[in-house]
């Protein structure tokens, strides 16, 4: 599989995002890790999770552990694989609010760390920026954190390339999580990609075959399904391929609840397309 660089830290391409296997309606603990295993033995070595992959505030932490318990049981070189987490928000009654205040962003990394069961975590994540939270203070909450041996590397999500600016001169910057699938290119159209590509920050593309609101855009995509009906793949494979091979900074993170979901997953990670099939979708 192509890879990519955090830093010094090489990752494969493609990596799982953990969030559907922890919210409302989940699978179960078995079936996750029989997903999350299938991932790792198909060679992917970042997977993504947040304290608030969850149902609610009580069941905060719930993806946090289910990665860590089937990286206990996985029989492969945990040490090749990134788990990078977020902190920022919160689950009031299943809710999805902003809390990005330093002292919070303290606890949740705390609490993260007990989660995860590690003593650093590879990669800590802004989930958002709090509109009640100077963008600056929540910033150098992390860059604290990094400074005490908590974490490791610094990302953020759902930034923009302003933001991005701001917080290099913080602290370093390794990742960049925001929307992105062929559909979605606001981070083509506000600079958020080229800046990733330019400072080598690595862009993780979250939502890559359109998640719960854009998936039927892609699916039923005439440009796209002309690629897939070509390529003998699937609309989403193809999705997943586009982004890709739309920059050197991308990996993309889709999300899986089923074992089945993530052959399909790695076939997309075998598709190269090429120049005219990149001008077709777009």
């Amino acid at each position: 599989m192509r890879t990519r660089r955090v830093g010094e830290l090489e990752v494969t391409a493609l990596g799982l995002g953990g969030m559907p296997m922890s919210l409302s309606g989940r699978p179960s603990e078995a079936q996750s890790i029989a997903v999350i295993h299938a991932a790792l033995d198909g060679g992917v070595t970042l997977i993504d999770t947040a304290d608030v992959y969850c149902i609610d505030d009580a069941d905060l932490g719930h993806n946090e552990r289910l990665i860590a318990k089937a990286l206990a049981s996985w029989r492969g070189d945990r040490s090749k694989v990134l788990v990078a987490t977020k902190g920022g928000l919160r689950r009031p009654r299943g809710a999805w609010t902003s809390d990005a205040r330093p002292e919070r962003l303290r606890e949740a990394c705390e609490a993260s760390l007990r989660a995860l069961g590690v003593d650093r975590i590879g990669l800590y994540q802004l989930h958002a920026p709090d509109p009640e939270v100077p963008f600056a203070e929540s910033v150098g909450a992390l860059a604290k954190l990094r400074e005490a041996g908590k974490i490791e590397r610094v990302g953020l999500s759902n930034v923009s390339a302003a933001q991005l600016s701001e917080a290099r001169k913080i602290v370093p910057i390794a990742s960049v999580q925001n929307r992105c699938h062929p559909r979605d290119r606001r981070s083509f159209d506000n600079g958020v990609v080229s800046a990733c590509e330019r400072d080598g920050v690595l862009f993780l593309a979250y939502s890559p075959v359109g998640g719960g609101r854009d998936r039927t855009r892609i699916q039923t995509d005439p440009a796209i399904a002309k690629v897939a009906k070509a390529r003998g793949a699937s609309a989403e494979e193809i999705a997943i391929a586009w982004c890709i091979a739309k920059s050197p900074a991308i990996v993309p993170i889709p999300g899986a609840s089923k074992p089945t979901s993530i052959a399909s997953i790695l076939r997309s990670a075998e598709i190269e397309l090429d120049a005219s099939e990149l001008a077709a979708i777009g």
